[in-house]
């Protein structure tokens, strides 16, 4: 597909709080600012949501899910038809979406318009299509009984954003929590909050009844918390750090045992052998470290290639990490963009220095670069150990470090030896090797001989302090379903 240039004359229309499909100033009258990373110049200021629009924001979910209300007694395949209108409307203003994502998360434009609109538009016409097929069963319980299932709504679903993929994230949530009946209350990432908000207006022009969906833009520790800890939300769902996952499963425990699924970091071992096809290997774990500067959980943060081919290995990297241009993601010909913010800059750089300290050896990059913007040059680390900062922590930014091993039962030992397990990777040409490591890695996705394969239909979420739950795929609609038997008496039985 060709990617045509994003627009030079992008109003911001939305930066109001979304409840009840109106549009409505924040209880304590504060904004906020909208930063925009290139150029650390404010694009916009946003209403800042705090615990009492959160409340607001929940009464009108928990009104629009009441019995008998316009969303409880329209028919699944209308809820399909909503969903599906609603992708036809992304797809209607897709140049404004990418060029807004490029603008506030620092995303290569042309990624945004190719695959982060794209990806975003297939869940939803995924979910949409599951409407009028969540189905329960009749059961052949013992006695004279009829016994079935009814896979019913859980009813108010909270919805924590994370800043990396605002759009993406967000239909991975909204499109199976409505699909199956329920109403949300999301709150977008403070850093990242335009794209959620202009979906807001598309919500409404598609038709969904108000209330339905509710978006409350705001900071984590109230408008988050209040979401975390609200006793009149059913579930909660959370994409972000491992640190903040604890936060929010802590709260949900001590307010009203709300359900949680929670997709949290990662530091994915990536385990390229020696029989492996060389240039594949590095492109495709050079991509699977540097896509979106970095900022992805799934990064191939570790990795680890075969002793006989790791100085090839650390060579052809290093000369692909230096190909990159910097600079202003909407710009032509540049290929990689700014962290999110200072504080994310900041992290990147202090781990970098303790690479250094440490005994990494810097091949490339390892420090800022520009005058201007959160820019961070593209940096290898070679000669890494287990046991330092950057093999054990998750960075989050354009730092690929580079490990050795000798045999796959050590390799499959050190690449569990963490408390993540998000996903991970493998890169041979031996099926026995692959499939044996595949089955040892502790993670919720292997990817053999690829990296970062992501699809609408195939589950993605992690094992260990990597998140609980599912999204995506038919196990997604699992996380917003309860199951209700009924066994009705019954005066003659027949088989």
């Amino acid at each position: 597909m060709e990617v045509p240039e994003p627009l030079t004359n992008l109003k911001i229309q939305y930066t109001k709080i979304f409840i009840n499909n109106e549009w409505h100033n924040s209880v304590s009258g504060k904004k906020f600012p909208v930063i925009n990373p290139a150029t650390e110049e404010k694009i916009c200021d946003v209403e800042e949501g705090d615990k009492e629009d959160v409340d607001k924001a929940v009464k009108a979910a928990r009104q629009a899910f009441q019995l008998g209300s316009p969303w409880r007694t329209m028919d699944a395949s209308e809820r399909g038809q909503l969903l599906n209108k609603l992708a036809d409307l992304m797809e209607r203003d897709r140049l404004l979406l990418a060029t807004m994502e490029a603008l506030n998360a620092g995303k290569i434009f042309a990624n945004a318009y190719l695959m982060d609109l794209r990806l975003s538009a297939n869940i939803i016409r995924y979910y949409a299509s599951w409407t009028d097929k969540i189905q329960g069963r009749t059961i052949p319980i013992d006695g004279k009984f009829f016994t079935y299932t009814r896979h019913e709504p859980i009813g108010v679903c909270g919805q924590i954003l994370p800043w990396n993929f605002p759009l993406v994230v967000t239909v991975v949530k909204m499109a199976p929590a409505l699909c199956c009946g329920n109403t949300v209350v999301i709150k977008p990432a403070e850093q990242t909050p335009l794209t959620i908000l202009y979906l807001a207006s598309l919500i409404k022009e598609a038709g969904f009844p108000p209330g339905v969906v509710n978006i409350v833009p705001g900071y984590g520790p109230t408008a988050g918390a209040a979401i975390s800890s609200h006793m009149d939300i059913d579930k909660v769902s959370f994409t972000g750090s491992t640190e903040v996952g604890l936060l929010i499963k802590q709260a949900a425990g001590k307010s009203n045992l709300k359900r949680v699924t929670l997709e949290l970091g990662g530091k994915s071992p990536c385990i390229v052998f020696a029989d492996a096809d060389l240039d594949s290997a590095v492109e495709t774990a050079h991509q699977g470290l540097f896509f979106h500067q970095g900022q992805c959980c799934i990064a191939a943060s570790r990795l680890f290639v075969e002793e006989s081919i790791y100085d090839e290995f650390v060579r052809k990297s290093v000369e692909r990490a230096k190909k990159y241009t910097l600079g202003n993601p909407l710009k032509p010909g540049i290929l990689q963009g700014p962290q999110i913010d200072k504080e994310q800059y900041n992290k990147i750089l202090d781990l970098i220095e303790s690479g250094k300290k440490e005994g990494a050896k810097l091949e490339c990059g390892g420090g800022p670069w520009g005058d201007k913007g959160f820019f961070i040059q593209p940096t290898v680390f070679s000669n890494v150990t287990d046991g330092m900062r950057i093999a054990k922590e998750e960075i989050f930014g354009p730092v690929q470090q580079i490990m050795k091993f000798k045999t796959i039962d050590e390799v499959i030992k050190r690449a569990n030896n963490t408390h993540y397990g998000l996903s991970g990777a493998v890169f041979t040409k031996d099926l026995d090797k692959a499939l044996t490591v595949s089955s040892a890695l502790q993670v919720g996705t292997v990817w053999v001989n690829c990296y970062g394969v992501n699809s609408c239909q195939a589950p993605f979420g992690g094992f260990k302090m990597s998140g609980n739950g599912r999204e995506m795929g038919e196990n997604g609609l699992h996380e917003y379903i309860e199951v209700k038997t009924v066994t009705i008496k019954v005066s003659e039985k027949n088989s």
